[in-house]
């Protein structure tokens, strides 16, 4: 199978020698998943790590009131999963879905333990993944708390255009902390401007 996607976002971190990468993508296997998919549900152990190769993937949970709030959108390429629960072996507080049809490579927590403590590589690509994934929740935390919707949903624009071609208005809404009809004010003052 062709693991090129997959061994092109190891070498976009940082530099890799290509027979290392081959080594740490071995144990990969691909599947894929139809839009609307549940990939990982609340209340589960994580046992895999996912590597989304093609489309977009949200993480949601339920509030008070039974609403979905979009905790995340991932954009492929990119590793998707709950890494507090893949790690510590904990259950998931949030619903992984997809949002498009698409395309995933996994591995289990036994071959990723492997790759720690045998490729030195490994770990420095995981140390980045964890530095990047902690500087965009950081991020994000900081844009909600200081920026107004419209700020948010320009940014967002900015940042990822094409999202807004894939995934619902409603499921973006909920991203961005805030109701579809404050959505389509936004969007229709913007289009005025």
């Amino acid at each position: 199978m062709d693991k090129s996607s997959l061994n092109t976002y190891f070498h976009s971190l940082f530099t890799i020698r290509k027979e290392v990468v081959e080594k740490i993508t071995e144990k990969f296997s691909r599947f894929e998943l139809k839009a609307n998919t549940v990939l990982l549900d609340k209340n589960v152990i994580s046992t895999k790590t996912y590597f989304l190769e093609k489309g977009y993937v949200r993480s949601y949970i339920l509030n008070e009131d039974n609403e979905e709030i979009t905790t995340n959108i991932y954009t492929a390429p990119c590793f998707v999963n709950d890494f507090l629960s893949f790690f510590r072996q904990q259950p998931t507080k949030e619903i992984y879905q997809t949002v498009t049809d698409c395309v995933f490579w996994e591995t289990g927590l036994e071959n990723v333990q492997h790759n720690f403590h045998n490729i030195p590589e490994f770990r420095e690509f995981s140390r980045l993944l964890f530095v990047l994934n902690y500087y965009n929740i950081h991020d994000r935390l900081i844009e909600m708390a200081s920026q107004k919707a419209s700020t948010r949903y320009a940014n967002l624009m900015k940042k990822d255009p094409e999202i807004f071609r894939y995934v619902p208005l409603k499921v973006i809404a909920s991203y961005l902390g805030i109701k579809d009809s404050s959505l389509s004010r936004i969007r229709r003052d913007m289009y005025k401007m």
